[in-house]
């Protein structure tokens, strides 16, 4: 008997198979998991396989998640710059001179 073949969204992944998943991947995913391929639209889309005992899925992985990921981690790259703080000396105390 052939499977049946789905692709998913992550947002509408059902609990079921978000249980399968986390049983699949308990540390989550990486690069080597993930499936790359263009869409009938011909979008760029990134899945990680999942099979049960009659399906095979594509669980799309969002590529703006990465970006907002990204974005957030090199914001914070940029603020541990900031711990070499300039102090004025006429800004602290007589103790603390």
């Amino acid at each position: 008997m052939d499977k049946k073949r789905v692709i998913v969204d992550y947002k509408n992944i059902t609990a079921d198979l978000l249980q399968r998943f986390t049983d699949v991947f308990p540390h989550g995913y990486d690069d080597d998991d993930i499936i790359r391929f263009t869409n009938a639209k011909g979008e760029s889309v990134r899945a990680v396989p999942l099979e049960t005992d009659d399906t095979r899925y594509l669980v799309k992985v969002s590529v703006e998640l990465d970006r907002r990921v990204e974005a957030f981690l090199d914001d914070d790259d940029e603020d541990d710059d900031s711990d070499d703080i300039e102090i004025n000396p006429d800004d602290l105390d007589e103790d603390d001179r």
